[in-house]
């Protein structure tokens, strides 16, 4: 029965990628015979293809909060790559991700043409992606980086890097912290963390052989980057996603799981 249901989760999940291949293609073939950007389209039709893969995810969705009304720069704490379709079935969304991820085969292909940004760690390229970033903004357009830099176990935070939050400081543009958490029966969950040795194949044949999951996204009161500098905004966005996870007085464990980041 397990392996009929992995079969059978797996075929609805490649069926939604290819259909998310088909869309992926259709833009770009648009975009040539207009020659210009349509990244607005892009988006939306990104978070359409994103609740598609969502809901062929076996988990449980519970959203907290109000979705902004304005663009804003996302920030979240990271545990897997299934964050990214969890997140970004809630509005339309452009992600920064780590380059390795745009190797990946077809998942890597997809999200360069969902209008992915890639950073490549350690190659001290942080104000030209910030530029980056700034222009997105600037056109009205949200976005989402994990500022942990990796994927966690989900029991603790890493610390909230503050060098890619100048674009929301010299925008003008708040921050939309947001809390993702991963339960199973009530406690925190083992299978959905993608960390340490992780695998992609491995870790999603072990999603989908697990029974339903829980998934808890809190949308949090938004955070004003006016008279904060990058660093006090980090620290700022960090207690506030902190205390959505671990509670305003509980501390959480300091043990944390080296990962990588999606």
């Amino acid at each position: 029965m397990k392996t009929l249901r992995v079969y059978l989760r797996l075929a609805r999940l490649l069926a939604v990628i290819s259909l998310g291949a088909l869309l992926a293609a259709g833009i770009t073939l648009l975009e040539r015979l207009a020659r210009h950007d349509l990244m607005p389209t892009r988006q939306r039709l990104t978070r359409w293809f994103l609740a598609r893969l969502a809901a062929a995810l076996p988990f449980r969705l519970q959203v907290q909060g109000e979705l902004p009304r304005e663009p804003m720069l996302w920030v979240s704490n990271h545990v897997s790559w299934t964050d990214i379709p969890l997140l970004g079935m809630l509005t339309p969304l452009s992600f920064l991700s780590k380059a390795e991820v745009r190797t990946w085969p077809v998942a890597g292909w997809l999200a360069l043409k969902a209008g992915t940004l890639f950073i490549r760690r350690g190659s001290g390229d942080s104000s030209l992606l910030n530029q980056q970033l700034g222009k997105h903004l600037q056109q009205g357009r949200n976005l989402l980086i994990f500022p942990e830099g990796t994927t966690t176990d989900g029991l603790g935070l890493r610390t909230f890097h503050g060098r890619l939050l100048s674009s929301a400081i010299d925008c003008g543009v708040a921050l939309q912290p947001v809390a993702i958490r991963y339960l199973r029966n009530g406690q925190p969950c083992s299978v959905a963390p993608f960390i340490g040795d992780d695998d992609m194949l491995s870790h999603l044949l072990r999603l989908l052989g697990s029974d339903l999951g829980e998934v808890q996204i809190q949308l949090l009161t938004p955070i004003a980057s006016t008279d904060l500098n990058r660093n006090a905004l980090a620290r700022a966005a960090q207690q506030s996603i902190r205390e959505a996870l671990f509670g305003a007085t509980n501390t959480e464990p300091t043990a944390e799981t080296q990962g990588q980041a999606a």
